[in-house]
């Protein structure tokens, strides 16, 4: 296996969360992982496209995240690519991502994972709205206009 270690930075990130929610507020969560799995991030294996949060009793969990197992690790290590991880915050920040996850229409999805600089894995977590067809048009629009608005600022 030919692929880089990453030690502090970014593992990976969900580009299209920003796209099909409108997202209001953001908050950094620590995660519970195995041994084997935290490896597997490190190794970049990890994709959180349909990762969403949900409670379970008076925790949240990280659900539809898939770690994959590394293809050098030994066959004893077994664990299930896409079980439910607990999210680790305080009290008072589950109290309020509960709240918001309770309001019509509201969502919870990770944006990021990303190493510290202390070595933790961390994952940034956008409490989101869905947006509607119109308002996907209005943000294509918007980018397209930026990248044209670049390249004529570029040429002169």
């Amino acid at each position: 296996m030919t692929r880089n270690i990453i030690k502090v930075g970014q593992v990976a990130e969900n580009r299209k969360a920003r796209f099909s929610y409108s997202i209001t507020d953001t908050i950094e969560a620590g995660i519970s992982l195995t041994g084997a799995e935290l490896k597997s991030v490190r190794y970049g294996l990890v994709s959180i496209v349909d990762g969403f949060v949900q409670k379970r009793g008076n925790d949240l969990y990280l659900a539809g995240v898939e770690i994959q197992k590394l293809p050098t690790a030994a066959r004893i290590v077994n664990f299930d690519e896409r079980r439910s991880r607990q999210l680790l915050l305080h009290r008072a920040q589950i109290n309020r991502m509960i709240g918001k996850l309770q309001e019509k229409g509201a969502t919870i999805v990770p944006l990021k994972f990303y190493f510290t600089n202390r070595g933790r894995l961390k994952v940034l977590l956008g409490i989101g709205y869905g947006k509607n067809r119109a308002d996907k048009r209005e943000t294509i629009k918007q980018r397209e206009w930026d990248k044209s608005k670049a390249r004529i600022l570029k040429g002169k």
